[in-house]
């Protein structure tokens, strides 16, 4: 797992490094909330600011800021294209700025908070699901491993996209979709059969 999230985290010293996990995931929950419900296309350059201010007050290094925001890009090219068509260019505009942000504002909570950090924390909150008769560290588990699985699934995005259009295939939409699907699919089981020889989710 660890080394599914290493890559997400910048060690430093700054206000959000600081910052309990508790206030940042709050912070990063009501951001995102405000993203989606505020429907305004003058508001969604300004959370981006917001968002590209965070990123710079976390210190993330420009190539991870540029990593997380080509991840993104291409979901919100295709989101922003359907947009475009249904609703027009304003709308359009709208939806491609705020995935942006989102992305972002993930990036700042991941950059700025370790491993071991999210687990615990995921950990403590999951406990009154006792309860129910789950297992609190591995719901913890299972969520940090999602948010680690998102940076391969991105960059298995971005691959068979060039694929596609090395071979003159990018307007095709199952010649993206199909192989994709199929890695992702891949990844998931390799992922299963990984957490299965350690031990994890035999009962």
């Amino acid at each position: 797992m660890s080394d599914l999230m290493a890559g997400l985290h910048q060690p430093g010293d700054t206000v959000l490094h600081r910052l309990p996990v508790g206030a940042k995931v709050l912070g990063l929950a009501v951001l995102s909330l405000a993203i989606v419900v505020v429907r305004d296309v003058r508001s969604a350059p300004l959370f981006l600011l917001v968002t590209l201010l965070l990123a710079a007050l976390a210190r993330v290094p420009l190539r991870s800021v540029w990593r997380a925001a080509r991840g993104v890009l291409l979901i919100a090219v295709v989101a922003g294209a359907f947009q475009w068509w249904w609703y027009g260019a304003e709308k359009a505009v709208e939806t491609f700025l705020d995935l942006l942000s989102l992305g972002l504002a993930a990036l700042s909570l991941t950059a700025t908070t370790s491993v071991n950090e999210m687990v615990d924390a995921l950990s403590r909150w999951a406990r009154p699901l006792r309860f129910l008769g789950l297992d609190p560290d591995r719901v913890a588990l299972a969520v940090a491993l999602t948010i680690g699985a998102l940076p391969g699934t991105i960059a298995i995005a971005r691959e068979t996209r060039d694929a596609a259009r090395a071979r003159g295939l990018d307007r095709n939409p199952r010649a993206y979709l199909s192989p994709f699907v199929i890695r992702v699919v891949a990844r998931a089981h390799e992922s299963g059969d990984a957490l299965h020889a350690r031990g994890i989710g035999d009962d």
